[in-house]
């Protein structure tokens, strides 16, 4: 074959630079884009953020408030209201109940070993200064023990785990030791009860059992232990498992001494060493502000969270003043273009998508959860006309302010569950339904997950009792005989 020249015409998607960083942007949460805006200033001598001071040059724009869609580009009197008002203290997040839950080879139930509503008492004050083994070492330098006994306090406490407990079997602990010490199993044995008479309570404790039974013996002689420590150390899991028949028929007690005993092991600590875990602070800094104004539920881009850049004008008249440009400092200036365009069209595309969410779910803020409404990506993204795909970027990693609280946007998407009347009721809805339900039950004769389904069904919801149970366990509610009480 002869060579020969011909000409050939196809079509193909390519991701052009700037298109790239748009999408990297948009994926980014509101800390990650800040940490990369961080970057690019480091690298780009043509960007710098805006201060007080005089207008952006070239294509650099000034962002107060989401005005940007079609809708809000004639500013109204809402967006014209003192930037004081706008950036008033924006709500709290919502508090969210984490109970404690101890474990036995029979189940599970409630401990209250300390208040739920303060989570920074004086043991999280002190855990952010003091390790737990710090603490230990501390009380084993008070004390008057030989040198070789403190070695072997400081071994155990080494083997603790983040709970305070021994899990390891002190058998096999002691086989780990140098034969040349001749060290003697009682020796670990004397070693760990030392341990067990630090602070705090229940330190050193092999099992659970264990842990609870220091705790009752060292409290003060005025509290009635005796009929606690009976089911601690030989009736535990029949506590657990909320059989109160049988408790009643092996230990010979009544009602009412069983219940004072309950009430007094629910209020130990499962966990002793957990005051002084390493607490890992999570910053979450919201996109969006949501506020009713004049009836109307709307969202506005949190100024804290939008970063104002702007072309560095020096760097930009130099280049204009070169008869030749010079190659990098215009690649530069065109980057910090670029830059300061994704950034808005990023905040843009997440103010459009959140005040959408805000439209379709406004008897959310109105009543709360249990006035959600089913919600799936693909009707947000017809609404904006939008595909699917960005619609989930703008959803992950985002957050609104609201007067109930702080939420993920992915927070108000979810499944449905058909009802009696042709509709829908979110999943959302019904666990906030299920949720109410068990608070207020009788804890005498708690609902059954047959039972919740039945009531649901009579307020107009079709749900199985498969789904009620999936549904409770995933807000972290016993089933009924664990929540049974005296």
């Amino acid at each position: 074959m002869k060579p020969a020249l011909q000409l050939k015409l196809s079509q193909h998607l390519a991701l052009t630079p700037q298109l790239q960083q748009s999408i990297k942007l948009l994926q980014l949460s509101t800390i990650e884009m800040q940490q990369e805006i961080e970057r690019y200033l480091l690298e780009n001598p043509m960007l710098e953020r805006e201060d007080e001071g005089p207008e952006s040059f070239a294509n650099a724009q000034q962002f107060d408030s989401p005005r940007n869609n079609e809708e809000s580009r004639n500013e109204s009197s809402e967006e014209r209201e003192p930037r004081e008002e706008r950036e008033s203290e924006a709500p709290s997040a919502p508090s969210e109940v984490d109970d404690d839950r101890w474990t036995s080879d029979a189940g599970t139930f409630t401990g209250a070993g300390r208040d739920e509503d303060d989570d920074s008492d004086s043991q999280d004050i002190h855990a952010a200064n003091v390790s737990l083994r710090e603490h230990l070492g501390w009380q084993l330098g008070m004390t008057q023990l030989t040198e070789r006994d403190r070695s072997l306090v400081r071994f155990l406490i080494e083997a603790l785990d983040d709970d305070g407990y021994l899990s390891a079997p002190l058998q096999e602990l002691w086989e780990t030791l140098p034969p040349e010490y001749e060290i003697e199993l009682e020796e670990l044995e004397i070693a760990l009860r030392h341990i067990q008479n630090f602070d705090p309570t229940g330190i050193g404790a092999r099992n659970l059992q264990e842990c609870l039974s220091l705790q009752l013996k060292a409290m003060p002689d005025e509290h009635d232990r005796n009929v606690a420590l009976l089911i601690v150390d030989k009736h535990l899991e029949l506590l657990a498992a909320r059989d109160f028949a049988k408790l009643r028929r092996v230990t010979g007690y009544d009602d009412e001494d069983l219940k004072a005993a309950q009430s007094l092991i629910t209020s130990l600590n499962p966990r002793p060493a957990a005051g002084y875990a390493q607490i890992e602070a999570r910053y979450i800094t919201p996109d969006v502000i949501v506020k009713k104004l004049k009836g109307k539920w709307t969202a506005y881009i949190n100024p804290d969270a939008y970063p104002r850049l702007r072309i560095n004008r020096l760097y930009a008249e130099i280049l204009a003043k070169q008869r030749r440009g010079n190659g990098n400092l215009s690649t530069q200036l065109q980057e910090a273009r670029w830059l300061i365009k994704n950034v808005q069209q990023r905040f843009d595309t997440i103010h459009r998508v959140t005040q959408a969410i805000v439209d379709r779910q406004r008897q959310f803020f109105e009543h709360g959860e249990v006035a959600m409404r089913p919600l799936v990506l693909r009707e947000i993204a017809d609404i904006l006309g939008l595909h699917e795909s960005t619609v989930s970027r703008v959803t992950s990693q985002k957050y609104m302010a609201t007067p109930r609280g702080i939420f993920e946007l992915k927070y108000f998407f979810g499944s449905h569950v058909a009802t009696d009347t042709g509709g829908a009721c979110s999943a959302t809805a019904i666990r906030a339904l299920i949720k109410q339900l068990i608070g207020a039950e009788d804890g005498k004769k708690p609902l059954s997950d047959s039972q919740l389904s039945e009531i649901l069904g009579q307020q107009g919801i079709v749900v199985a009792r498969r789904t009620v149970a999936k549904y409770r366990e995933s807000l972290n509610i016993p089933p009924v005989n664990l929540r049974k009480t005296l």
